[in-house]
């Protein structure tokens, strides 16, 4: 079942917990439809490459600690794309919402916990960990495929 579920066709969304309920309802619907794999700047770093001549990637690798945005796993590289406002970019340093504030910077300091702790595991394993910003691609993607080129 997705995040709702059909109810007289009026929706009607199932918590869980993990998040505040939001004070409106067009924020429940922005929020539901954020997606976690196959983001813009995903897929544009992915296209990039392809055209670049990298082939043999895999997508959300599970057998990878972490399951990397994007894994070369014979050359052991792990490639993470970082929203910016997900992962609290250090560049951009988006604003924190308004509403809700403290359960946000708790939110984004775990995540940034869980980001360091992935690179840790992958880079004792002996691999090369890249971790690309969603303003990075965006402002300068040459050389985020330049930096990828380095490893290969």
């Amino acid at each position: 079942m997705g995040p709702y579920k059909q109810v007289h066709s009026a929706a009607t969304y199932i918590r869980d917990g993990r998040a505040p309920i939001p004070e409106k309802e067009l924020t429940s619907r922005i929020m539901s439809a954020i997606r976690a794999k196959n983001t813009q700047p995903e897929i544009i770093l992915r296209k990039a490459l392809f055209r670049a001549g990298f082939r043999g990637y895999r997508l959300n690798y599970r057998k990878v600690v972490g399951s990397p945005d994007i894994c070369f796993p014979k050359n052991k590289i792990a490639i993470f794309v970082h929203g910016c406002f997900w992962h609290w970019c250090p560049r951009c340093q988006p604003t924190l919402p308004k509403t809700h504030s403290s359960f946000w910077k708790a939110k984004f300091t775990k995540n940034r916990a869980r980001d360091k702790k992935k690179l840790a595991l992958l880079q004792q394993d002996d691999w090369i960990t890249l971790v690309f910003w969603e303003c990075e691609i965006k402002k300068n993607l040459g050389r985020c495929i330049k930096k990828v080129a380095r490893y290969f």
